[in-house]
């Protein structure tokens, strides 16, 4: 459970909330939930192999970009 208290008497709610909403940001809590909104079945091994290879490639295009300056 995430819990935000006011740091002094002053604070105002909007800063409050600000800081509470940075807090499920970064906990990764609202995520989560979305994520397991809804049933999804696991991939096949070949599936998984697939997206692997695809992510790796992604990958390897980035970092030439950022190597050649493009990006």
């Amino acid at each position: 459970m995430i819990q935000v208290s006011r740091k002094d008497s002053k604070e105002s709610t909007e800063n409050l909330l600000r800081r509470f909403n940075r807090k499920v940001q970064q906990s990764g809590a609202l995520a989560t939930v979305k994520q397991n909104q809804f049933f999804q079945k696991p991939p096949s091994k070949p599936e998984r192999r697939r997206k692997a290879i695809i992510r790796q490639q992604r990958k390897a295009q980035k970092l030439k970009k950022i190597k050649l300056g493009q990006r």
